[in-house]
């Protein structure tokens, strides 16, 4: 079961998951953490990683490298496969310059090696979060109304969207089949185009302030649209994941 610590704490601080295969090392950091006021769940695999993702949104992974079976970096990988945007911070007892460099490729948003001071961690974890929370109030800032009708058709690919009718259909003017909850999703992706949405914006533009809808709910609704609009899902054009903010449609208005 993964390890939990209770404690009163701030979860305006952030919520974070530890991913390490050593109990000392994935206590420690969760003890440490929770003492500056972070909401933390530690776990010690990649399987009990993904189960508790299912069930739980995060604001920050910190990951480690160097563990049996599945390691930090092909977990890294697949869950940026797979969508995930969550920031994640890598953990390495490896000294290599050339591992950080395919840690961050694979998508690890920083990278900290083994031994480590606690308060380097705890400013990295914070740095972190401050640029997360900076990308989401500039978008927030800046979100835009609805496209007006003559500007209410979009193309990306050989798809075209029109927002107002709410229809996806293909160059061929064939109509595609598509479900409304999904349809809402990709319209509400659609209304700023080319511009990075966060999950909870998307979440408000799509089902209304106050739903208590999860951000797991968005990437499995991404998941199954990119079934429908890109050619290779493992590797969108169409819909692409923004790490550490969430979503962008890139497309062009058909006016």
């Amino acid at each position: 079961m993964p390890n939990v610590v209770s404690r009163v704490t701030d979860t305006r601080q952030g919520r974070i998951i530890v991913l390490d295969d050593e109990a000392v090392i994935r206590n420690m950091l969760q003890r440490y953490l929770i003492s500056h006021g972070f909401e933390v769940r530690a776990v010690r695999n990649g399987m009990q990683l993904a189960t508790t993702l299912e069930r739980h949104s995060y604001d920050l992974l910190i990951l480690d490298v160097m563990m049996p079976d599945e390691d930090g970096l092909s977990i890294c990988r697949r869950l940026r496969a797979e969508g995930e945007t969550l920031p994640i911070l890598m953990l390495t007892a490896r000294g290599d310059p050339v591992d950080r460099v395919i840690g961050l490729e694979l998508g690890a948003d920083d990278y900290l090696a083994k031994p480590f001071l606690p308060n380097e961690l705890l400013a990295r974890v914070r740095a972190l979060l401050r640029r997360r929370d900076m990308l989401r109030q500039q978008l927030d800032a800046t979100d835009g109304a609805m496209p007006g009708k003559d500007v209410a058709l979009l193309r990306f690919g050989p798809f075209r969207l029109d927002i107002g009718r709410r229809i996806l259909s293909r160059d061929d003017n064939l109509q595609v089949d598509i479900g409304n909850s999904d349809m809402q999703l990709l319209c509400a992706l659609a209304r700023t185009p080319n511009r990075p949405v966060s999950r909870a914006k998307l979440i408000e533009r799509a089902r209304g302030a106050g739903s208590d809808a999860s951000g797991r709910i968005v990437d499995m609704q991404i998941w199954r649209i990119r079934q429908i609009v890109e050619t290779d899902v493992s590797s969108p054009r169409n819909i692409r994941t923004v790490w550490g903010v969430g979503y962008m449609l890139v497309a062009r208005f058909d006016v």
